[in-house]
């Protein structure tokens, strides 16, 4: 038989001049190092997602007492858990539509449209006056800030697969930041006119609403963000053949990798078919069907692919799992700052807000330093699965060891507080990072936005009970 000669697919991808999306694949396939500007469009939008988050948690305690509405020391730490929940709340109600939203209409809008929500709310409930004022505007700011679940969709998108882990532990590391710094701006900015009297006096505009310093500092930070956010590559594409895989070229390699196969096997049983049987009728069938058989395939493969997220067990599974693990973040995120606020005859520390706020800054450097550094490598030697499974083993002890700290004082009390602190922020970032990752890769860019919305929801129900709990415990 002659040598047969195959037609290659082209591999060759089309672009579109009109689409964002497709200018953006195009700059991947031309640069294959990382653009400093989009890591800093993710931090910054990142930050203005989650420094309002856990702002308050240094000083909701003393806003909550201000108040005067608790009638008992223990119940102050209850309304405080109340304050920290209608945050999650609003945002487990509307973190779906808003990740619907920018699969339809694009990353951009929704992340510039959840950073002026930040601006407006935040700077709100450092006005706020009474319990229900600060639970109402906490309430607002969750469930009109929907930039979280773009903006992870956004750093997957964004950089080339080969850095897809580089650009989710950059989501992490700023989301870990945030959460650190948040607290530490609150701690140190809270009540200004006790703590720096001779910049702010007595009885002015920050004696008056004593807890509005950080949250003018965070939101003045969202303002300029949302400035800069103005030239953020838009990453959706905008016509119908976006919802297949255009961010790689491996999905056209595999399946040409397969055309190949099935050719080279057809072709092979026919030449061995013809000889034997002199080109019979049953063979030609035969390979017929072989090839029927293989177009039926990628057919059930093309369907699979369009399938709806609550089908898709790999994403279902990591949201199963990053649930729980939210619970526990959050819950561990405000005990711990009340746990060390509170006084030693009610089994706490008796911190100041300083010195809680030197505690979270220094773990924030420490989650810089490892997400940046070391977790793309850490990633790539033991994978997401293993990595999340040996972070999550760790932690049981770690947390376990915190009741017996209490019996520790002065310095002593402080490195351990400071290492216990370290560990367990990058020991969480890890899990995160990793649950970020199998999510993102579980679905198609048209898909991306509602899932990483879904994401969302459920991490903040989980999380909306976090708060409460903690705060009541």
């Amino acid at each position: 038989m002659e040598e047969g000669t195959f037609e290659q697919p082209s591999l060759e991808k089309h672009y579109y001049g009109n689409c964002p999306g497709c200018k953006v694949d195009q700059a991947k396939e031309l640069r294959k190092d990382v653009s400093i500007r989009n890591l800093s469009y993710i931090w910054m939008a990142v930050l203005c997602g989650t420094l309002p988050v856990a702002s308050l948690f240094p000083f909701v305690y003393f806003m909550v007492k201000d108040f005067n509405i608790a009638k008992t020391e223990a119940d102050i730490s209850t309304y405080a858990g109340y304050v920290g929940s209608s945050f999650m709340l609003g945002r487990a109600l509307t973190s779906i539509f808003w990740g619907m939203l920018s699969d339809r209409y694009g990353r951009k809008p929704v992340i510039i449209s959840g950073i002026i929500t930040v601006v407006i709310f935040n700077t709100l409930f450092g006005l706020s006056t009474n319990l229900w004022m600060a639970i109402s505007m906490r309430f607002l700011l969750g469930s009109l800030n929907g930039l979280l679940g773009p903006i992870k969709a956004y750093a997957a998108e964004i950089f080339r697969e080969e850095k897809q882990a580089l650009g989710l532990s950059n989501f992490v590391a700023a989301w870990g930041v945030g959460l650190v710094i948040g607290p530490a701006l609150g701690g140190y900015l809270a009540q200004p006119v006790l703590k720096y009297p001779h910049m702010f006096p007595k009885d002015s505009f920050w004696d008056r609403f004593p807890y509005f310093l950080p949250c003018f500092i965070i939101s003045a930070f969202a303002f300029a963000s949302g400035i800069a956010c103005i030239w953020l590559p838009e990453t959706l594409h905008n016509h119908k053949s976006s919802s297949e895989s255009t961010n790689s070229v491996e999905a056209l390699e595999m399946e040409s990798n397969e055309t190949n196969n099935d050719k080279m096997i057809s072709a092979s049983l026919q030449e061995t078919l013809h000889n034997h049987n002199g080109g019979s009728i049953e063979s030609t069938i035969n390979v017929k069907a072989l090839e029927i058989g293989s177009n039926e395939a990628n057919k059930d493969k093309t369907i699979q692919k369009d399938k709806s997220i609550f089908q898709n067990w790999p994403l279902m599974s990591s949201i199963i799992v990053y649930c729980v693990f939210s619970l526990h973040d959050v819950a561990y995120q405000e005990v711990f700052s009340l746990w060390a606020l509170s006084p030693r005859r009610l089994g706490g520390l008796s911190f100041t807000t300083n010195v809680v706020g030197y505690v979270l800054a220094i773990s924030g450097i420490a989650i810089i330093i490892f997400q940046l550094a070391l977790y793309p490598s850490v990633q790539k030697a033991f994978g997401p699965v293993n990595l999340a499974r040996f972070a999550g083993v760790l932690s049981i002890p770690l947390l376990q060891s915190y009741p017996f700290m209490t019996k520790l004082s002065g310095f002593t009390l402080h490195l351990v507080i400071i290492i216990a602190s370290i560990l367990k922020n990058i020991l969480t970032e890890s899990i995160a990072t990793s649950l970020f990752l199998l999510q993102n890769r579980a679905v198609e860019q048209h898909q991306r936005g509602a899932a990483n919305g879904f994401v969302m929801t459920c991490m903040s129900a989980f999380k909306t009970v976090g708060p409460a709990s903690g705060g009541a415990i």
